[in-house]
């Protein structure tokens, strides 16, 4: 049995986004299509195989220490969109004012994809899960913008929703309307924690 399990379950990319630099903006430049590479996508500044360490690993490594980049990409569902600008007391929620790259809609409970779960695009392109990405302050300006004052609620409405982060795992090309098709690791959940409390 492959360690791979592809499941009859299929996400549709119905928005691609890309934040050219985020040192003027995190907002994502709407795309209809684009390439994948071993870098990330084309033109992303969140791409690189490498990237300086973050507050997410302090435990591990001192921050700005060179590492490699598992956070290529940042993936949403259109559902928990949905559900964050509901609880933000929003209309609708703009992909690109969250830095996103991709939204994709039907997969259930995406945010909490395993880690090391593949999503494969037709063009063979396929994205490794990395973890979920947990929300940070960072979109309240460019959302403040769109909705004034109700950037400061993203961080709490987000919370369970803000998808994941990945990275390019092959090569390829994604456009809208492209069908992912999830693959999961096959393996029992770690318990271990568990045991040692």
């Amino acid at each position: 049995m492959p360690a791979l399990e592809r499941h009859d379950v299929t996400g549709e990319i119905v928005w691609i986004g890309r934040t050219q630099d985020r040192s003027v903006t995190l907002r994502s430049e709407v795309t209809t299509a684009a390439e994948l590479t071993f870098d990330g996508m084309v033109g992303e500044d969140h791409g690189h195989a490498t990237r300086p360490s973050c507050g997410r690993v302090t435990g591990l490594y001192p921050r700005g220490t060179e590492i490699r980049n598992t956070r290529q990409l940042s993936v949403v569902a259109e559902e928990d969109l949905a559900a964050i600008a509901a609880d933000m007391g929003v209309d609708r929620l703009d992909p690109a004012d969250i830095g996103a790259s991709i939204v994709v809609r039907g997969i259930p409970d995406f945010s909490f994809l395993t880690p090391s779960s593949r999503l494969q695009a037709p063009s063979g392109a396929t994205l490794t899960v990395d973890m979920e990405n947990r929300p940070c302050h960072l979109p309240a300006a460019p959302l403040d913008q769109s909705h004034p004052g109700a950037g400061t609620g993203f961080k709490t409405a987000a919370k369970g929703r803000r998808g994941i982060t990945a990275w390019v795992e092959r090569p390829g090309s994604i456009a809208l309307g492209d069908l992912l098709t999830l693959f999961v690791p096959a393996q029992r959940a770690w318990e271990g924690l568990g045991r040692l409390i």
